[in-house]
């Protein structure tokens, strides 16, 4: 079977992340990657043989001044395009649209930055992977709705679950950036309550009433999740750590084990070997998971930068419908990405 051709239209965080992914897959192949100016992604783009593009002719001229190999315009890499996973900065993906897939009848995944009507459908693979199939425009939703979604689909789909409250405690920055992040501060985020983050999981989950607030600390690693989720059948701490022990892309670790903070599961990843050391998990501790009074409490970490790896894999496979299955074309990726 001959791979499908996927072009990424931004090497950045995210999307240099997807390109090694789409690579690691047996049904898909990275066609090119799109860059705005020459820096070290776009150097690392040359050095792991992924095809580069400017996205003007300055960008290309500049790159060539620095003697990386490009293959010229993007336009003529979306011409050539099977799909492209769209990993601009938010908002951009939008304009994208318009301006790009659209006339070239172009089928695109767009990241969790974008509004929710960017897509024909917001996605989670093991929430919607079926409504999903065939759809022209999908959005892979942001990071922390990923793993409010991933737990909390879980929870409902096997519970009978109330009201849901969760707490974010989002990392101010990536470790790549220097340019921004608070120092000395707690900001809450945004200072009106609830969060934006509720909304966005109901894109996912519309029967859930799930009310969320963030604030950003001074870290770059995770954000943590506290949640607390009103339960109506019975449901016990046990009976949750069961299900969560056996959910896809989530992993229960327990504090006696070493893994007390956010610095603990970095860790963690960097000995399993991760490239970057990326995790693609929910990462859920265990002792947190308790039920009193007929509410449980769990804490959560989430890896900003990996999360949504996995996710706009198998995007790519329900847009395309390489596979109608959602856990064939899970076990395609989590085997291919080590999950």
């Amino acid at each position: 079977m001959s791979k499908v051709k996927v072009a990424i239209n931004g090497y950045g965080t995210i999307g240099k992340r997807v390109a090694d992914a789409v690579s690691l897959q047996d049904d898909m192949e990275v066609l090119g990657v799109t860059k705005t100016r020459p820096n070290f992604e776009a150097r690392l783009a040359n050095d792991r043989n992924y095809p580069l593009y400017g996205i003007s002719k300055e960008s290309v001229k500049s790159f060539e001044e620095e003697d990386l190999k490009t293959e010229g315009l993007s336009d003529s890499l979306l011409e050539a395009a099977d799909i492209v996973v769209d990993c601009t900065p938010g908002k951009i993906g939008a304009k994208n649209k318009e301006a790009l897939y659209i006339p070239k009848k172009l089928k695109a995944i767009y990241q969790g930055g974008e509004k929710a009507s960017v897509g024909d459908t917001s996605f989670i693979a093991q929430v919607n992977y079926i409504s999903s199939l065939g759809k022209d425009h999908i959005r892979v939703v942001s990071c922390n709705t990923t793993g409010l979604s991933r737990t909390l689909g879980a929870l409902s789909s096997n519970f009978t679950i109330g009201n849901t409250r969760a707490f974010l405690v989002r990392r101010s920055a990536d470790p790549r950036d220097s340019s921004k992040g608070p120092i000395n501060a707690i900001i809450p985020d945004p200072l009106n309550v609830p969060s934006h983050h509720g909304p966005d999981v109901k894109t996912i989950l519309p029967e859930l009433n799930v009310i969320t607030s963030a604030v950003k600390v001074p870290t770059t690693l995770m954000h943590l999740h506290s949640l607390m989720i009103e339960l109506k059948d019975g449901t016990s701490g046990e009976d949750i750590k069961s299900l969560l022990e056996k959910t896809r892309r989530v992993k229960v670790l327990h504090s006696k084990e070493g893994f007390r903070s956010t610095a603990e599961l970095i860790e963690y990843a960097r000995d399993l070997g991760r490239s970057r050391y990326d995790l693609y998990e929910n990462m859920i501790w265990e002792d947190s998971i308790i039920v009193k009074d007929s509410e449980a409490y769990l804490f959560q970490g989430i890896a900003q930068e990996s999360i949504v790896v996995p996710e706009n894999i198998d995007a790519i496979r329900a847009a395309l419908e390489l596979e109608t299955d959602a856990e064939k074309s899970m076990d395609k990726t989590d085997k291919a990405l080590s999950i």
